[in-house]
């Protein structure tokens, strides 16, 4: 039964990251900080990669939100 569970997460793992480059930004920062967070807490890895791959997911979005609503606020000066 775990087998199948790990074999899964995997798959679906393996999905969101070949989903695209683009909607993959901050993913794999967070999968490796959540995998090896997961393997200290108990040895729970894949499921750290995947919570951690959304968290990741999640930052760079909120960044990028923030960068995005600078850019618009910032004058452009043109000399």
């Amino acid at each position: 039964m775990l087998c199948k569970v790990i074999f899964l997460l995997v798959v679906a793992m393996t999905l969101a990251v070949s989903a695209g480059s683009a909607s993959a930004t901050g993913c794999l920062k967070g999968a490796g900080a959540g995998a090896v967070v997961g393997h200290v807490a108990g040895h729970h890895a894949i499921a750290g990669a995947l919570i951690g791959c959304a968290v990741g997911r999640h930052a760079a979005k909120k960044q990028a939100q923030a960068q995005a609503r600078n850019e618009a606020r910032a004058p452009r000066r043109t000399y």
